[in-house]
């Protein structure tokens, strides 16, 4: 059953809070802002982009900027997102329900979208007074039920960072009205730049990176494309450290909520498309004025929480059930609601990539439950034309976890559990094992719990069947798109 929206926005519960963030410090040519004006909101997000920056522990990113915004506000250790697929993820961003609430289950130029009439935020900002622009993709359906007053969805000049700073400030001084900004980085998605307008100033070859931990894979092919990928999070972050000087420059920094999240994680195998932590876990960072400084924290959070952080921090109505938790009091350095247990889920990335699988962890373990196991499964052996699968088939990789995991990914089991503290990189499946037989029962029925109290659409049969015969034909056909009729 949802949460009730309404038992979490009492005005009364954040009224000291909101006062202390609102005080705005005096701007050179800025006159002063009034305590009581809603603050201006941006929200980054950046295609593809899992944990790979300094701040996360990376030692081969280099993300000064994104370093300095994580010691400025919070960083969220334990990030997931609800589907490692960007129109699912991005329409949970926006309603804070899962894609089989909302119904964006798939990518939306592949023929998903969500049910009409689902609440947004976009709708709500623009009903409690904001003025709303977006650079780069939406990439959710029904495009008209999220109304902008500024669009720029070109999604490829996302590339030229120069642009993304130089749009944004013409927005900005648009208008005195608080604004909602919600920018889109293309990097790091592939095709795989290595520069664009000569960013970054000195890009990666092969030899200055590593194999992925979760892959392992150390062939030269994969290596360059490592290298590929690590050129687009340098450019993602030189633009990121535009965008937010171009705040700073325009005076309404102190007065902006500031969040940023990957869409999900890198777009490699066992990566992206997958629910393992590389494809499901993001970064998560969020600063607003100096209210707190510099914290790490590991609480299990979702970025369904987006949508309740700013409607508390806007002060604004959505008489909508949600399934997200705000996270205003933790920017304030205070313990506010949060979850023993941490969802995600995949159906459908592309019409013919039927794969479904729900996944829940707690602060320790994670249980996944593959819906169509073993060879039944339609898995794609390669996400965005990456080869990891293939050139694990090499005989260097015989009798090797990283061997085992490739297989596993392809003809999975249909529960995997892994301790996340011993195996971080998810390589010993221990669902068998019955040393660990009470913690995935606990997963297992807390997962079962949460399917069901979220009405899950594949636990009736008819339509987990339907889908599949659905996806079984669209690849006899060789369809290029799903029709999706709406409910």
């Amino acid at each position: 059953m949802y949460r009730d929206i309404k038992m979490c926005y009492q005005v009364k519960s954040s009224i000291v809070i909101l006062v202390s963030l609102f005080v705005l410090a005096s701007c050179s040519g800025e006159k002063q802002k009034s305590e009581k004006q809603k603050p201006n909101i941006l929200l980054i997000t950046a295609d593809d982009h899992g944990i790979q920056l300094g701040c996360y522990g990376d030692n081969i990113a280099r993300t000064p900027n994104l370093d300095k915004l994580a010691r400025q506000g919070v960083l969220f250790k334990n990030a997931y997102v609800s589907q490692a697929s960007c129109s699912p993820s991005r329409s949970s961003i926006l309603t804070g329900l899962y894609p089989h609430q909302n119904g964006q289950i798939g990518l939306s130029h592949r023929g998903f979208s969500m049910r009409n009439g689902i609440p947004n935020l976009v709708a709500t900002l623009k009903q409690n007074g904001y003025r709303t622009g977006i650079l780069g993709k939406l990439h959710v359906q029904p495009e008209n039920e999220y109304p902008f007053d500024f669009k720029d969805f070109a999604t490829h000049p996302m590339r030229d960072v120069i642009r993304v700073a130089d749009t944004s400030r013409t927005f900005i001084q648009s208008s005195e009205d608080p604004f909602f900004l919600y920018v889109n980085f293309c990097d790091p998605h592939v095709k795989f730049f290595k520069q664009v307008k000569g960013i970054p100033k000195n890009p990666y070859d092969s030899a200055m990176v590593k194999p992925f931990p979760w892959q392992g894979i150390d062939q030269p092919e994969e290596l360059a494309r490592i290298a590929g990928y690590y050129n687009c999070v340098a450019r993602l972050d030189e633009g990121i450290g535009m965008l937010l000087k171009t705040i700073e420059d325009l005076g309404v920094m102190d007065n902006t909520l500031i969040i940023y999240v990957g869409d999900h994680g890198a777009p490699f195998t066992r990566g992206k498309g997958s629910c393992y932590e590389s494809g499901i876990k993001i970064p998560f960072i969020m600063k607003y004025a100096d209210v707190k400084a510099n914290i790490q924290s590991e609480k299990l959070v979702s970025t369904l929480d987006i949508l309740p952080t700013i409607l508390e921090a806007s002060n604004s109505k959505f008489d909508s059930p949600i399934e997200g938790y705000s996270l205003f009091k933790t920017l304030a350095g205070e313990k506010d609601a949060g979850r023993k247990y941490l969802f995600s889920e995949f159906t459908f990335h592309t019409h013919r990539h039927f794969s479904p699988r729900r996944a829940v962890r707690n602060d320790r373990y994670k249980l996944i439950h593959n819906l169509l196991p073993g060879d039944k499964a339609l898995h794609n052996p390669s996400i965005d034309g990456d080869m990891a699968y293939r050139l694990s088939r090499d005989e260097k990789y015989n009798e090797t976890k990283v061997r085992e995991a490739f297989d596993l990914y392809l003809n999975p089991t249909e529960f995997e559990l892994y301790d996340l503290k011993e195996d971080p990189y998810e390589f010993v499946n221990l669902a068998s094992d019955p040393n660990y037989a009470s913690e995935f029962n606990e997963l297992k029925e807390a997962l079962q719990n949460w399917r069901e109290e979220t009405n899950d659409p594949l636990l009736n049969d008819s339509i987990f069947n339907a889908h599949l015969e659905q996806t079984r034909l669209d690849i006899a056909n060789n369809t290029k798109k799903r029709k999706i009729l709406k409910k």
